[in-house]
């Protein structure tokens, strides 16, 4: 299934890219909830969490240290960040293609809100 992240990664629709390597790409969310507001997806398209395969275990180490390296980037290392994965539209998912939010910035709340 096609989605606006796919057309993304095939450079068909412009984005902010902050990190790109053979199996992840990271970019800036147009409707940023935080200062520090990065998108970070797979190559691979993978609709949800619930999609995921073993197989998926690397792919899915990666993204949580790319979040690491774009944090430290970012400076926001230190003072801290939120990683933030929705699954299905009750969730708050809206694309579904697997994405992590890298949040930072600014304190956090809990619940978040």
């Amino acid at each position: 299934m096609e989605t606006i992240f796919s057309k993304i990664i095939k450079k068909e629709i412009p984005a902010d890219i902050v990190l790109e390597d053979d199996d992840v790409l990271a970019f800036k969310d147009i409707n940023p909830q935080a200062p520090v507001h990065i998108l970070i997806i797979p190559k691979k398209p993978i609709p949800t969490i619930n999609d995921l395969e073993e197989a998926d275990a690397e792919l899915v180490g990666k993204i949580i240290l790319t979040a690491k390296k774009i944090a430290k980037m970012m400076n926001i290392d230190q003072s801290g960040y939120r990683l933030v994965l929705n699954c299905n539209s009750a969730a708050g998912q809206t694309v579904f293609h697997l994405h992590c939010h890298l949040l930072g910035g600014r304190d956090m709340q809990w619940p978040p809100g």
